[in-house]
């Protein structure tokens, strides 16, 4: 089978997916004829959202994103032994395309490993149309998409990691720079509202957060987010002190709670868990 996209739809009109206004261009990346048939049917009927491209194997999918500039690939993970390994390749070829993981049915160890590489939503099969627009609405929007399920499997993750002893945590060595930069993103701010508390601009914020990626070895924001709050990197350890001296101005409530030093324990608490949701929410901004 040759290794190009099995169908394409071209010349459509410019859009901004960003401010919610026009097109929002989806590839369908399946094994299943049938399912893309019925996907390009469901699309159909709305107005915002285009199949521009369709494959079914990895190399098409490869081809695909290459070749056509779409905002969202819907990808099978059974296009690949590796899915995980694959969403963060295809991400990094395409930086500006938001990745919808299609798995046969729920799984939770898988939907958190893809979240971890930077899949923006994890679907099934079973999933109702109307349902799958609204995440890709979502999704083209900058945000995560997570249904009930998903994030009960994303906290409880976080609170199972919550219980090892004081003694695993990793010593951590952030600037205060980068400590504001890691508060602010498990408060769920994306990079422009981070930028502007800080006072750089989203490109530095986004050089930072790949040096602090490098220097925790996580992939993500949100694995950055369970990992720091795990590990109270953020809350009255480590570095995060100096974050709340540091040069740069602490304004709004998220500076007020920074401040609190009477602030209960991460580890097990409620706020913990309400946190991780933040961040959660936060993350739509892969970078």
């Amino acid at each position: 089978m040759e290794n190009t996209p099995v169908g394409v739809e071209e010349h459509l009109e410019s859009f901004s997916v960003e401010d919610g206004k026009g097109t929002v261009r989806v590839i369908v990346a399946d094994t299943q004829a049938i399912f893309r048939a019925g996907l390009r049917k469901v699309f159909a009927l709305e107005d915002d959202l285009r199949v521009v491209g369709q494959a079914e194997t990895l190399p098409q999918t490869i081809s695909a994103i290459q070749k056509f500039s779409a905002d969202i690939l819907i990808f099978e993970a059974a296009l690949t032994p590796t899915p995980g390994e694959a969403v963060s390749d295809l991400l990094k070829q395409n930086h500006g395309c938001r990745m919808v993981v299609v798995l046969p049915e729920p799984n939770q160890d898988m939907t958190l490993e893809l979240l971890r590489r930077g899949a923006h939503a994890v679907v099934s099969r079973e999933v109702e149309p109307e349902t799958l627009v609204e995440c890709l609405r979502k999704v083209a929007r900058g945000e995560p998409w997570l249904d009930p399920r998903a994030m009960m499997w994303v906290l409880e993750a976080f609170r199972t990691q919550s219980v090892r002893p004081a003694g695993s945590r990793p010593k951590v060595q952030l600037t205060p720079k980068e400590s504001l930069i890691v508060s602010c993103v498990t408060q769920g701010m994306k990079n422009k509202e981070i930028a502007l508390r800080v006072g750089t601009t989203e490109q530095v914020v986004k050089n930072y957060l790949r040096k602090v990626y490098d220097k925790l070895g996580v992939a993500d924001r949100l694995e950055l987010a369970l990992f720091c709050l795990n590990n109270r990197v953020i809350d009255g350890e480590g570095k995060a002190g100096e974050a709340r001296n540091a040069s740069a101005p602490a304004v709004g409530p998220a500076a007020s709670a920074a401040a609190t030093p009477s602030s209960p324990p991460v580890n097990g608490s409620g706020q913990a868990a309400d946190k991780a949701s933040a961040a959660i929410a936060g993350s739509g901004n892969h970078s």
